[in-house]
């Protein structure tokens, strides 16, 4: 039986308001933040596919530790290089829709991935994932401040803790589908790209006839703005070396704790993905949780409680039993992941009405800190030993202290 026009319009129209919903600039509108985070999850699963399966493209392709590093760096460099550039020009000229382009290039570099035929192919893979990531992050950011009404750090947590759930899913997902069948049933997630680019075209009409709510929070923001310009710089560079210390130890863990599992416990590949997965899932649990305290007691607490607080469990790891490492990694995961959300929110404060080109910075800083650190270690563990890496890296957030000189600004809004 045929649906009538009038039934279809309905239809139509209730759609259409589930992503257009008629609220003011000052109210939180739950339906895009969880499109949103859906996204990310979708955007983040993808992402993490490529490193979930190092051990299987180390094996096909003879790889060194160092091409596994190189690898991770073209990924994270396209993905950092061009997150600030489309940051700043979409902060300029908004492009509702080009949520949806950055899927695409996901969806190009999972296809490409999956029939590579030599190193360089898996390259030009990893670049397209990346340049997909680029255009994501930092619009999307944007997108979920426009939607946050004011509540922005539940706002970004929320958005983020998507993507750190499809982080987690990239190597359970991998160890159940790709590693058993081969490198080829990557192309059974083209499927999670086009869903993505689906949800975000429907983002990106609400987007297109919202574009007013950023501008009151961005007045009201840059109206309580009182930290001078040499601070705000000093603040900046703090805020990066705090993003190298939270993503050089990441990138330890998701390019190389497989391969130190399997090295120093001697357990299988298909194990080693589950552990990666505890981590991972630990990282997005945590993730939700820096955003929304951060509103209430502060962002510099936040990233004082989340860098330097988890100093005593990284520097336990490279002594525990394989038991032990679940335990830690998961505590660790839950602490670090509080940071990114607080530090996000806490920079577009000091900049006001900059929210596009603060996202891109620090979205770009992260991939960038990632790879040059996925590429550096994988040359540490070269010339000493997986081992090595793990217990260099235990110490890098003891550099959390920096923390005592980020200006206090929540005494100042």
């Amino acid at each position: 039986m045929r649906a009538s026009p009038m039934s279809t319009s309905v239809e139509a129209e209730a759609e259409e308001a589930r992503f257009n919903p008629p609220a003011g600039p000052h109210t939180t509108v739950l339906a895009i933040l969880f499109a949103l985070s859906f996204s990310h999850l979708l955007n983040d699963t993808m992402q993490s596919l490529l490193p979930a399966i190092y051990p299987l493209l180390k094996s096909s392709f003879q790889l060194s530790f160092t091409q596994i590093g190189l690898i991770t760096l073209t990924n994270q460099l396209t993905a950092s290089l061009l997150q600030p550039l489309v940051g700043f020009y979409t902060d300029r000229y908004p492009k509702p829709y080009s949520l949806a382009v950055g899927m695409g290039f996901t969806l190009a570099g999972l296809v490409l991935l999956a029939l590579a035929t030599h190193f360089a192919l898996v390259l030009l893979a990893a670049a397209l994932v990346g340049m997909g990531s680029s255009v994501f992050h930092p619009e999307a950011s944007r997108v979920a401040r426009m939607a946050s009404g004011g509540r922005h750090g539940f706002a970004q947590s929320l958005f983020q803790v998507g993507g750190n759930a499809g982080t987690s899913l990239g190597p359970l997902l991998a160890a159940l589908i790709i590693v058993p069948y081969g490198r080829y049933e990557v192309l059974w997630f083209s499927l999670v790209a086009l869903t993505g680019i689906v949800v975000l075209t429907k983002v990106g009409h609400w987007y297109r006839e919202n574009a007013d709510r950023l501008k009151p929070a961005q007045h009201a923001q840059g109206d309580t703005s009182k930290v001078a310009r040499d601070k705000i710089f000093f603040a900046i560079g703090i805020l990066v070396v705090l993003v190298f210390s939270k993503y050089f130890y990441l990138t330890s863990m998701t390019s190389y704790y497989t391969f130190y599992l399997i090295q120093k416990f001697h357990v299988s590949v298909q194990h080693s993905q589950y552990f990666l997965f505890i981590f991972l899932f630990a990282v997005a649990a945590g993730t939700i949780i820096g955003g929304p305290v951060g509103d209430r007691i502060g962002r510099k607490r936040v990233i004082w409680a989340s860098i330097l607080g988890v100093a005593p469990f990284t520097l336990l790891l490279p002594y525990a039993s394989l038991v032990e490492c679940g335990i830690l990694t998961a505590i660790i995961g839950v602490i670090l992941a509080s940071a990114m959300s607080a530090i996000i929110v806490y920079a577009q404060e000091l900049i006001p009405g900059k929210v596009g080109t603060v996202a891109g910075l620090f979205f770009g800083l992260a991939f960038g800190m990632g790879g040059i650190g996925s590429a550096v270690l994988g040359k540490l563990a070269d010339y000493t030993s997986i081992f090595f890496v793990f217990q260099v890296c235990s110490f890098l957030p003891l550099l959390g202290i920096l923390t005592w000189f980020l200006p206090n600004i929540e005494k100042q809004r």
